[in-house]
């Protein structure tokens, strides 16, 4: 195995080119992230430079950028302002949860889980990344009115009065001066220097010359050097929140870099490896977290950013690290006078971007369910927590594709004796089926048949009982459950109980396997298994009318003519 994946010296030249541009873009975002999150500015950079590099030497995804991102910023900020709650003695119990969901989604890659992950409904990553960009816009709208931040959504809405009422102009203006730099500045110039980069620039300038006295929250002068490092620490009192709080880390990185894997390959036409992109991911937050840093995932911008201007493998995202490394070494003081309200002016545009516009628009015109899931998940994930919105929003989803799928397996099990409006019987079949009067009862069942299919199985059993043989027929059925198989052991056994007869066609494969292993095969008669449905109706009639014993198919076919007419 390739110690790097992905890594060649064929575009340096490239690399180079993204990974400097994807670090001008990351710039704006890791401080804003690290100042909403509650640890600090810094925190926000040494985040972006430890998970940006390790994510990139040990990853699964070679154009892949990593580091803080919006939904993994709002988690954190909930961490930290529950386990520090105002003690600074309890940060390090902090970033040990950062590191311990770093160990969680190394565990997660050794498992091999990757594949699994991103196996969720569109309804519920929808509402739920919906939910994330929606959380992200109102913890920022009291800096952006001049106010302190809050992480926690019901407190930061319900200060929205005072809010408003108390608002400095100055800040608001600023923000406001951020939110048209990044929605307004030209493709062209974008492509020269990135609009968050532009929109902090020209506000933290407007803010030094023009607004010197109008008491502006300010990030202020962010410390220069290597971080130093954070000894893990656990609190036996909080050891339930500190395992929770990692484990939500892990499954939200896990699946926003994955996703995030899922865009760099449609627009590179290369394949990532979920599991070693999960191991990459976990090695950088849990070192992020030894080191003060905030945790972080594959950002869909940075990564697509990178991609277009030239990075092909993991060099542009070491470099981009390597870039802001030398930015916190060199001009840490740069940062002093960059407004808070211009960092929430960033990131409302993010929050923004994060939200599903495209199918909130249109999701009523697909499903009304899914509708609904979307919004419940969507509700929960802002008002409630990440976690419980997706395990709600999961399980909904998997109660409505089972019941679909169980309306679909059911519409496949049939009870025929009047074979009139049976399409698929051949000519022969319902010739014999009119010939037994109703005392045959063939039973067909069609496609998969999971749990599901296995109380109509039992109902359609209940409704006929007047039958004095019973064709089973297990032609089109490739797949077959636990739960459906005792159904049909329960079908078997009533009729030999009552002294029916009962045939068997058309089990092979997985079913065949499924009920020998049950002994079902043990109660029938090898001569009672048929390969095909018109010769378990020719020995069925032959009980019913034993003078046609010895009548050959090839007389039921050429006497078809009598349906006919």
């Amino acid at each position: 195995m390739q110690l790097v994946n992905g890594l060649h010296f064929k575009n340096v030249r490239g690399d180079l080119f993204g990974g400097i541009t994807a670090a001008v873009v990351a710039l704006p975002l890791a401080l804003a992230f690290g100042v909403s999150s509650g640890a600090g500015a810094i925190a926000g950079l040494y985040g972006a430079i430890l998970v940006g590099f390790f994510a990139a030497l040990f990853g699964g995804t070679p154009s892949q950028i990593s580091g803080p991102t919006g939904p993994m910023t709002v988690v954190v900020a909930t961490v930290f302002s529950t386990l520090v709650a105002g003690n600074p003695d309890n940060l390090p119990i902090a970033f040990t949860v950062i590191s311990l969901g770093g160990l969680f989604q190394i565990l997660f890659g050794v498992m091999r889980l990757g594949k699994y992950i991103t196996l969720m409904p569109y309804t519920v990553i929808s509402g739920f990344m919906s939910g994330i960009g929606l959380i992200i816009i109102l913890l920022q709208i009291g800096p952006f009115l001049g106010h302190p931040a809050s992480a926690n959504v019901i407190e930061s809405v319900s200060q929205f009065p005072d809010f408003f009422r108390d608002a400095n102009l100055a800040a608001a203006g600023l923000g406001l001066l951020t939110l048209a730099i990044v929605f307004l500045t030209p493709a062209q110039l974008t492509r020269l220097i990135p609009s968050p980069l532009l929109a902090l620039i020209i506000g933290t300038l407007v803010a030094v010359y023009f607004l010197p006295d109008r008491d502006l929250r300010l990030i202020g002068e962010i410390p220069s050097g290597l971080p130093s490092l954070q000894i893990p620490q656990f609190n036996a009192a909080q050891l339930r929140n500190i395992f929770g709080y990692g484990l939500m880390l892990a499954v939200l990185g896990s699946i926003d870099s994955l996703l995030t894997s899922l865009v760099a390959d449609n627009i590179t036409h290369s394949q990532h490896n979920s599991d070693r992109e999960l191991i990459g991911q976990g090695i950088g937050n849990f070192i992020s977290g030894l080191f003060g840093g905030l945790p972080g995932a594959g950002a869909t911008m940075r990564t697509v950013i990178n991609v277009k201007t030239g990075g092909k493998t993991p060099i542009s995202g070491m470099v981009h690290a390597l870039m802001l490394l030398l930015i916190v070494l060199k001009a840490g003081e740069l940062t002093a006078n960059i407004p808070h309200a211009v960092l929430a002016g960033i990131l409302i545009k993010v929050g923004i971007d994060i939200i599903d516009w495209s199918f909130l628009f249109r999701a009523h015109q697909i499903s009304a369910k899914a509708t609904g899931l979307m919004y419940l998940v969507l509700f929960l994930t802002v008002f409630v927590d990440l976690i419980t919105a997706v395990a709600v929003g999961v399980f909904f989803a998997n109660l409505l594709t089972v019941k679909s799928l169980s309306d679909l397996q059911s519409s496949k099990v049939k009870a025929i004796t009047n074979p009139d409006d049976e399409t698929d019987l051949n000519i022969a079949e319902k010739y014999i089926l009119k010939r037994a009067r109703g005392k045959i009862l063939l039973f067909s069942l069609g496609g998969p048949m999971s749990f599901g299919a296995a109380k109509t199985i039992s109902q359609r059993m209940g409704i006929v009982r007047q039958y004095d043989i019973l064709i089973l027929d297990l032609s089109d059925v490739p797949l077959i459950g636990v739960t459906a198989s005792l159904a049909i052991e329960n079908m078997i056994k009533d009729a030999c109980d009552q002294d029916r007869e009962v045939f068997l066609v058309g089990a092979t494969g997985q079913v065949q396997e499924r009920l020998a292993k049950m002994k079902l095969l043990n109660l029938l008669p090898p001569d009672h298994r048929f390969k095909e449905r018109l010769f378990a109706l020719e020995k069925a009639i032959s009980y019913i009318e034993p003078s046609n014993i010895e009548r050959p198919i090839q007389t039921t076919i050429k006497n078809t003519n009598i349906i006919e007419k």
